[in-house]
């Protein structure tokens, strides 16, 4: 179980009960060590949830105190359908079930109008191509990016022109119908972009790279005046 999970179970469940709970009984419904109890109940205290109690005695929740539901303005809630709705067409199968399982324990927090709201939307995005035209996995590829694996593609350009590149991934961003990777090209020297669709085979190797100035996201941003925010 998730740390973020195990925390909101916590709260839940000395909400539910008028009577002390002990350490070892929240390690044991939760299949964790004491050790860990402690920590998490120390975290949910320092973030501002009211638990009365101490280690070796047990712990009870503020009676006065309310877990405040969800919020969003409807134009948050639009955002996130549209933006949920982008992710299932254009994100590749791992990617769509991800985000199908994570707004609907989103939108199950959300108080009944807001959640009509959500589930009544106008707003649709549609993947105008017959197939999924990416051939490399997507999993795979991000999993590159957060430990920074250095990767080998086969790509075939615009002009049909093959080559072998070994790239140190650096971003994965989406141009209206194409996916795009941004990367440290180790043959070139420089930054190059390729469409994701036009790479044919991928292997991630096994040497992993650090970050060093000049080959880095934040230099690519830099070079083209480019900003996550931009939209």
């Amino acid at each position: 179980m998730r740390k973020a999970d195990r925390l909101f179970r916590i709260v839940e469940h000395l909400k539910a009960r008028k009577a002390v709970v002990t350490a070892k009984d929240l390690a044991k419904l939760f299949s964790t060590s004491l050790r860990t109890i402690y920590r998490d109940i120390a975290d949910l205290s320092a973030s501002g949830v009211p638990i009365i109690g101490e280690a070796g005695v047990g712990y009870i929740l503020d009676k006065d105190h309310i877990v405040k539901p969800l919020m969003f303005t409807l134009d948050e809630i639009d955002a996130l359908a549209m933006g949920a709705q982008m992710v299932k067409n254009f994100g590749g199968s791992n990617m769509k079930q991800s985000i199908t399982h994570a707004m609907n324990r989103l939108v199950s927090a959300l108080p009944k109008q807001l959640r009509d709201e959500y589930e009544n939307t106008f707003l649709l995005a549609r993947n105008m191509s017959a197939e999924d035209p990416i051939s490399i996995s997507f999993t795979e590829l991000r999993s590159a990016l957060r430990k920074k694996r250095f990767i080998q593609i086969d790509y075939l350009d615009l002009r049909e022109q093959a080559s072998k590149r070994t790239l140190r991934p650096l971003s994965i961003v989406f141009f209206c119908t194409a996916w795009v990777l941004l990367a440290w090209c180790e043959k070139r020297q420089d930054f190059r972009s390729f469409r994701i669709d036009r790479i044919e085979k991928m292997t991630l190797l096994d040497k992993t790279f650090r970050d060093e100035k000049g080959k880095r996201f934040a230099d690519y941003c830099e070079l083209h005046s480019y900003s996550k925010d931009q939209g």
